[in-house]
């Protein structure tokens, strides 16, 4: 079994370095600055798709100056780098322990997955990964399927862990149960409409799942 994990807002808190620097792209480029729950609904989503929600009157091409000063803002927050949740990477090597491949389906892009990974000395230690610049971005259930493709896996061999609606919805339509988490960008109550198997308030809690609590 596989299971697999949104980045942004359930193993990272990097929710407040998004806010920060794309309120300082919107202000960069003269545009009206959007606040903070604004920003906090489209963390998840590929980046196009995050920039046309929150700024639908841009004109044409205007998404990639916006993105692109979006990028400048992150990569200058990261010298303070955002740290793991507590518990996630405990709770990461006591999946492998048991038996579990990992995964990580992100809003991303690559190159913006690859640093954090490095960051945190984190490069090579999930099985798989997928990020929107490569693939169809949430909900789309695309990311997802090629994942189980590639691991070799049905959906029913496979979980998805999440903490917006998107990456919920995402599961449902790759046909995977997913479990949302309550302390990312979304209310339990927006997660609970797309029928978890469960919602947890701190990753360690997900060990005592019964889909988890046992090697696979």
């Amino acid at each position: 079994m596989i299971v697999i994990f949104d980045w942004d807002g359930t193993l990272c808190d990097s929710v407040d370095h998004i806010v920060r620097a794309m309120q300082a792209a919107a202000s960069e480029r003269a545009l009206e600055v959007p606040d903070a729950e604004a920003v906090r609904n489209i963390v998840g989503l590929g980046l196009h798709d995050a920039v046309n929600t929150l700024f639908p009157d841009l004109p044409e091409g205007g998404w990639r100056d916006l993105s692109a000063a979006y990028s400048r803002h992150y990569i200058a927050a990261e010298e303070e780098p955002p740290a793991l949740f507590p518990g996630a990477l405990d709770t990461l090597l006591a999946l492998r322990d048991r038996g579990f491949e990992l995964g990580v389906a992100t809003g991303k892009s690559r190159r913006g997955l690859q640093r954090i990974l490095g960051t945190l000395a984190l490069e090579g230690f999930f099985d798989t990964t997928r990020c929107a610049d490569e693939t169809r971005g949430k909900p789309h259930p695309q990311m997802l399927q090629e994942i189980l493709q590639e691991r070799g896996k049905l959906p029913r061999e496979a979980l998805m862990v999440g903490d917006t609606e998107y990456d919920l919805d995402m599961a449902g339509q790759a046909g995977m149960d997913a479990i949302g988490v309550s302390f990312g960008v979304h209310s339990p109550d927006r997660l609970a409409r797309h029928d978890p198997v469960a919602i947890v308030d701190e990753l360690p809690q997900l060990l005592d799942l019964p889909a988890l609590s046992r090697g696979k």
